[in-house]
Formats: structure tokens, C-alpha cells, sequence
């Protein structure tokens, strides 16, 4: 029966440690690059926002000054089914994002009465909710800030099926308005709860159309900006998730490599203090005396 040497043991523990040491290093450059490009992707996000933003609050600012002379102008309530935009995300790594939106969804149905459709925008979202009976449509969502405008376009259309199946539609969006925190906004009908103007607001603004004419177009500009900007801000939000999510996973295998390392050095200095025990044991014993290699 062959014998076993210790030393080949030791060879093979280092080989193994060597090679998880190297495929760790290889996720971790793959992680750490999707971690830069997440970054990347929420300072292009961010000038979008603010713009976007802006375009928002003047729209709400025109109606509202609208509003104030012409307040019969404003649509009523009635509708004949209420539904709820979930805004999630179409990839992953970003920690419990879409978990916290259905979270946040149990706490929004819970004053509504009866059942409100569900409408789920991207993969991991609808991953989540698949099973759901509540949910009319799944749509893809946006990976990069450049998928938005498809996006837009897939979700209006959607709703614009809902709405000529179901007629008026009462349309709620729920998104990340930051890492930590979830909006409910109320798209349609527009213009709901817009701050109150100050009492001695005196001069109606000039109109080139009737007021009800003129808040309508206001609605449809709206409707868009605000769904323009509900798509960023929920996409800025995923990747700063992502960021924070990676961070941590890449933190987690710089420090199970620098173990490796650790471990690495100690077999290795038990592989030279063997070898050096060995060499010593050659040298006491009569006949066996250890010559440096290339020596006869």
C-alpha cells in the first residue's frame, strides 16, 4: 500500500487555496464594475431628475393658478375601477427594493375600498407578484436611462387599453422617491390635491382657450411629465441601491480574500518549517546527509 505524504496534502490544501483566492478576485472585479456603472448610471439620472422636477412643478403651479379662478374646471372622482402603478425594478442587486414596495402597497389598500387593479413595471417586481390575481399587466422596465422613453410609451399605452376597457380610471403610482423612501402619487384624475394659492391672488391669468379646454391640455402635459419623472426618480433610486448593495458584497470578498491570504502564508510557512525539520532529521542521522539541490 502506497503511503501517504503529508507534504502532498499540504500542496493540494495551498493549490485550492490559490484557486478560490483567484475566482474570488475574478467576481469581485465583475461586481465592483457593476457597481461603478450603477453609480455612473445615478449621476446621469440625477440631471434628468432635477429637470424633470422642475418641468413638473410648473405644470402643478399653472394649474393651480388655473384652479384658483376657474375651480369648476376641475374633473370629479367617479371612475369605475382604481389602479395602482408599482414601479419596481428589471434587474437585480439592489437589496430588498422591490420588497419594500409591496410593503408599502399593503399600507396604501388598506383605507381603499374594495380591490384596485395592479399594474407591475419590471422583471423582479413581477417575479415577485406572478401569482398575484390583482395584477392587469406586466411591463418591462428600464435598465438605463435611456430605456425610459420605451418605457413611457409601453405604460401610457397600457393604460390607455385599461382605461377603454374599464372607462374612467382613478391611477395611483407608487415609487422610490429616494433609497429609503416610497411615493403615492395620484395621476389621474390630475390635479387632486394641489397646494391651496394665497387668498389675495388678484389677476386670472390670461387665456388663449376656455379654462376647461386649457386645464386639459395641462392634464395631458402633466401626465407624461409626471410619469417621466416618477420613472427617473424610481431608476435613480434602484441604482443608488445597487451601489450600496455591491459595496457591501465587494467589502464582503476583499474580506474573505484577505483570509485566503492569511491562510495561504500560514500553510506555506508549515510547508518551510516541514521541509526545514526534515532537512535537520538528514543531517543527525548517519549516512543520510542533506546536500543543497544541484550538489553530487
Amino acid at each position: 500500500m502506497a503511503s501517504h505524504d503529508p507534504g502532498d496534502a499540504g500542496v493540494t490544501r495551498l493549490r485550492d487555496l490559490e484557486l478560490h483566492r483567484h475566482s474570488l478576485a475574478e467576481i469581485r472585479d465583475i461586481l465592483n464594475s457593476m457597481k461603478t456603472l450603477a453609480y455612473m448610471e445615478t449621476r446621469k439620472l440625477a440631471r434628468f431628475l432635477d429637470t424633470q422636477r422642475a418641468v413638473v412643478g410648473s405644470i402643478e403651479e399653472a394649474a393651480a393658478d388655473l384652479l384658483h379662478f376657474y375651480p369648476e374646471t376641475l374633473p370629479g372622482m367617479q371612475a369605475s375601477a382604481a389602479i395602482h402603478v408599482l414601479i419596481g425594478s428589471e434587474r437585480g442587486f439592489c437589496g430588498d427594493f422591490n420588497r419594500s414596495l409591496l410593503r408599502r402597497l399593503t399600507t396604501a389598500l388598506e383605507p381603499a375600498p374594495g380591490k384596485p387593479l395592479l399594474l407591475a413595471v419590471g422583471h423582479k417586481l413581477a417575479t415577485l407578484l406572478q401569482d398575484d390575481p390583482r395584477v392587469a399587466a406586466f411591463i418591462e422596465g428600464a435598465s438605463v436611462v435611456e430605456d425610459v422613453p420605451r418605457l413611457l410609451h409601453q405604460l401610457v399605452a397600457q393604460l390607455t387599453t385599461l382605461q377603454e376597457q374599464r372607462g374612467g380610471l382613478i391611477v395611483h403610482c407608487l415609487f422610490h422617491t429616494s433609497q429609503a423612501e416610497i411615493g403615492v402619487r395620484q395621476l389621474l384624475p390630475p390635479f387632486q390635491s394641489l397646494p391651496s394659492k394665497p387668498v389675495d391672488l388678484r389677476f386670472a391669468p390670461a387665456l388663449n382657450l376656455p379654462p376647461r379646454q386649457a386645464l386639459s391640455g395641462l392634464s395631458e402635459q402633466y401626465v407624461l411629465a409626471a410619469l417621466h419623472e416618477m420613472l427617473y426618480a424610481s431608476l435613480w433610486a434602484e441604482n443608488f441601491s445597487r451601489v450600496s448593495h455591491l459595496e457591501g458584497a465587494v467589502k464582503h470578498l476583499d474580506d474573505q480574500s484577505a483570509e485566503l491570504t492569511r491562510q495561504s502564508h500560514a500553510l506555506r510557512q508549515e510547508e518551510i518549517v516541514e521541509e526545514i525539520e526534515v532537512m535537520l532529521l538528514s543531517a543527525d542521522q548517519p549516512g543520510l546527509r542533506w546536500r543543497p539541490e544541484g550538489r553530487r
